[in-house]
């Protein structure tokens, strides 16, 4: 990859994910091939891809989107590239109308900077714009994507009514063996990108690692950046320089997957025994303040047994879903050695009739 401007952009922590990714001329042009399913990109080189270093996009829009521009010669005539990235999650039905506005603008800037004797000639022709819309929310895009659609009457007019159409890339309608077909960078980050739950992004990033492992130094460097944005953006603060240390100093990335899965579970479970111990602190002293108001010390016993029972029956509960009445009911009649053995013993129990080797 001979991109100058890839390390700088790892450092610029004001990228937007997909913008920080697609400045590399590589994988712009990757996705064209994977996503866009036209014959003119075959004859797409990178010595021929230019972006260009600026933002068309409305102040209004600022914080929902992100765009970038690429000046591409094919077939020595000058295209624009023009790709827009909607980041919010709801579909923006004036898509259409916004990408006009934009393309008007860049038509604009061109001939700004042409002198006014060449733009007047007869033979002069501004360049076409190929608009493209990445989309990466959960609801399915439902927005026209031609813009005569969005006009009143565009029927009567035929082809009198302006029109045009973008490309759409939807990341969420991909499946996700069509994406781990396709075997490069910007389909694994679809991949690990869609709304899933952590626990699955962990598995599909094993399901990558061969294909990862596959990529060249320079798309590693990438996506170990890109990847480490979105993975601890998702962790709590606590646990986020451990994983960024993790990612930065493991070379080979199927050993920085194991090790990241390793961490990972082992914060997880720590977090999780945290959340054990203190819901049985607050148990026991629900248990202490209901037997205090008795005012007798056996009931100040009875109390902390029950509250730890409570706690042990939504662990329970939390692990395996409903607890069956006679459980419940041994629980609940249960001393405190027994109640805090189950506790103790809570992650080896693997189903719940292994509770009858505490409740005898």
């Amino acid at each position: 990859m001979n991109d100058k401007n890839v390390k700088e952009a790892i450092h610029n922590q004001h990228d937007k994910g997909y913008k920080f990714l697609l400045s590399s001329k590589r994988v712009f042009i990757e996705l064209l091939r994977s996503f866009v399913k036209q014959e003119w990109v075959n004859d797409i080189d990178e010595a021929n891809v230019v972006k260009v270093d600026k933002s068309f996009v409305l102040q209004d829009f600022a914080d929902k989107e992100a765009d970038l521009v690429y000046r591409v010669k094919l077939k020595e005539k000058e295209v624009i590239f023009y790709i827009l990235m909607e980041l919010q999650s709801t579909v923006d039905y004036q898509m259409p109308y916004r990408l006009l506005l934009y393309m008007v603008e860049i038509w604009r800037s061109i001939l700004k900077d042409i002198p006014k004797k060449e733009s007047r000639r007869k033979d002069f022709k501004l360049p076409v714009i190929v608009p493209i819309v990445l989309y990466n929310g959960v609801r399915k895009w439902t927005a026209k994507t031609s813009y005569k659609e969005t006009l009143n009457s565009y029927e009567t007019f035929g082809e009198y009514a302006v029109d045009f159409k973008y490309i759409l890339i939807d990341v969420n309608r991909y499946t996700k063996e069509e994406l781990l077909k396709l075997e490069n960078l910007i389909a694994s980050v679809f991949l690990l990108e869609q709304k899933v739950e952590f626990e699955e992004i962990m598995k599909r990033l094993k399901e990558l690692s061969e294909i990862l492992n596959n990529l060249d130094k320079d798309e590693i460097l990438l996506f170990k950046a890109w990847f480490k944005k979105i993975l601890l953006a998702r962790l709590p603060e606590e646990e986020r320089e451990n994983i960024e240390r993790i990612i930065d100093e493991n070379k080979e990335v199927n050993i920085m997957i194991s090790n990241l899965e390793k961490t990972i579970l082992q914060e997880m479970k720590e977090r999780e025994k945290r959340g054990i111990e203190k819901g049985i602190k607050k148990g026991i002293k629900k248990g202490i303040e209901k037997g205090i108001e008795k005012g007798i010390e056996k009931g100040i016993e009875k109390g902390m047994e029950r509250g730890i029972g409570v706690t042990v029956i939504k662990l329970l509960e939390k692990k395996f879903g409903n607890v069956p009445e006679e459980y419940v009911k041994k629980i609940d009649g249960a001393n405190r050695e027994t109640l805090m053995a189950i506790v103790d013993n809570i992650f080896e129990i693997d189903k719940i009739e292994d509770l009858g080797k505490f409740l005898k």
